[in-house]
């Protein structure tokens, strides 16, 4: 692509775009991507050495101008928005991982990455800037896929890094309390989540969610356990399969998953209900349904003696309560969980999160969660201050917590450890570490 926003990738030839950012002003780089070859500067002020184009914002004038080159070829893709607290990840993954299994080609873009088929790069953002956006929609296009689904974060919607992007299914999961510290209120962050339905041709909404008429906006279909055009019920749920019902019309079907727990039905319905909309018959999506796998980090499941050790992104008071009520269903003895909290983030969350594993738990473990720039005592610290439980223990070091877990498993005893999931990295101060949950688990049973 010819325009650049970043000036160490511009190459001979290239606009480079100089952005107003949160993180940054691009026109203090005009001259190294003038020096490093860009032929034409788009800048709000100032005039250069090259042809120069002054515009008032140049935020706008690339949504814009993206939008209009390009539009020819990103209308080739049906693009599907998915948005919500939690839910997002497992949702857009398996909705990819189905549609590719029936020959109707899919690109994921996501938490996890950016996928077709297999995976393809990391991204720095659930949802991407919008250049590296149209970046990777065009790479969809060239290699020949129809659909594409996406996260689509409130972040993203509230810094416009989807303005201009046509959305042909919104699907709204949930919307419970998370990212505070950015949008300060639940009414902010609903109305956030809002512009992606504002700008789709069709949203699927979870009708059981509080927060719904902030999205029940236009031509849309509804989900869940209350009345709705897709009736979810019969539940049974055990450590090894999801089966649940749902009545579409008059016909109820029966769908049974690997995939563990209620916020796991509520995510497949979204794609069973895409699925149908777009002319695939039950018959089909129940196979799909049976034979799709959880994405990596999600519910992750590793046997160990006769106990169970899962490893899950739970990361809000929300998560934390669904997959402890979720192993509560199958438990047959401890549940044990290893839980912390972000640094620089929420803070009125760390005591809500700490509360529901003392009292869902048998026994606890809080430890650091990419601290960030925030002292790790003194998170823990916040998280502990209201407890009126005593069933824990403070292990700063990670690493050592989930050996430490590890090391309490009896027969048929259970262990969480929640907060990063696929994550393979801490984040303290501003430098990422290496680490990854999944191996520290590894390379313990491997000793």
């Amino acid at each position: 692509m010819k325009y650049k926003v970043d000036s160490r990738k511009v190459k001979k030839g290239d606009i480079f775009v100089a952005l107003r950012e949160a993180n940054g002003d691009g026109h203090k780089f005009i001259d190294d991507a003038i020096n490093n070859g860009a032929s034409k500067v788009v800048v709000e002020e100032g005039l250069y050495k090259v042809d120069t184009l002054v515009v008032k914002n140049t935020h706008d004038y690339l949504i814009n101008t993206l939008k209009e080159e390009y539009k020819d070829i990103i209308s080739k893709l049906t693009i599907i928005g998915v948005t919500g607290t939690n839910g997002k990840t497992t949702t857009c993954f398996c909705l990819h991982k189905m549609l590719n299994e029936i020959g109707l080609k899919c690109g994921y873009i996501g938490t996890i990455g950016f996928y077709i088929n297999d995976k393809i790069k990391d991204l720095n953002n659930t949802t991407p800037d919008i250049l590296d956006l149209y970046e990777l929609l065009i790479t969809c296009v060239n290699n020949d896929c129809k659909y594409v689904v996406m996260e689509v974060s409130s972040h993203a919607l509230s810094k416009k890094r989807v303005d201009g992007i046509k959305f042909d299914y919104a699907l709204f999961s949930n919307l419970t309390r998370d990212h505070l510290d950015y949008h300060k209120t639940m009414e902010n962050y609903a109305l956030a989540k809002q512009i992606l339905f504002k700008n789709s041709d069709k949203s699927i909404i979870n009708i059981d969610s509080e927060y719904k008429d902030y999205f029940l906006i236009n031509n849309y279909i509804t989900y869940g356990f209350n009345d709705s055009d897709y009736k979810i019920s019969d539940i049974v749920l055990n450590q090894n399969e999801s089966v649940f019902n749902i009545t579409y019309n008059s016909d109820k079907i029966k769908f049974i998953t690997k995939l563990l727990g209620k916020h796991n039905i509520y995510n497949l319905t979204c794609c069973i209900i895409l699925l149908h909309e777009i002319g695939i018959d039950f018959n089909k999506i129940q196979e799909l349904v049976k034979n799709i796998e959880p994405p990596k980090g999600r519910m992750e499941i590793i046997d160990y003696n006769e106990s169970k050790i899962i490893i899950d992104y739970a990361h809000t008071p929300d998560a934390v309560l669904n997959i402890l009520n979720t192993v509560r269903e199958f438990s047959l003895n401890n549940i044990y969980t290893i839980i912390g909290c972000g640094g620089d983030r929420d803070k009125e969350k760390r005591g809500q999160m700490a509360k529901i594993s003392c009292d869902l738990s048998d026994y606890s473990i809080f430890t650091s969660d990419n601290p960030r720039n925030e002292d790790e005592l003194s998170i823990i610290n916040d998280m502990i201050k209201n407890l009126d439980k005593n069933n824990y223990e403070i292990v700063i070091n990670r690493k050592d917590a989930i050996e430490k877990g590890i090391q309490r498993l009896q027969k048929n005893d259970i262990l969480l450890i929640l907060g990063k999931g696929h994550e393979d990295y801490q984040i303290i101060k501003n430098e990422k570490i290496h680490f990854s949950d999944l191996e520290v688990v590894m390379n313990y049973i491997r000793r």
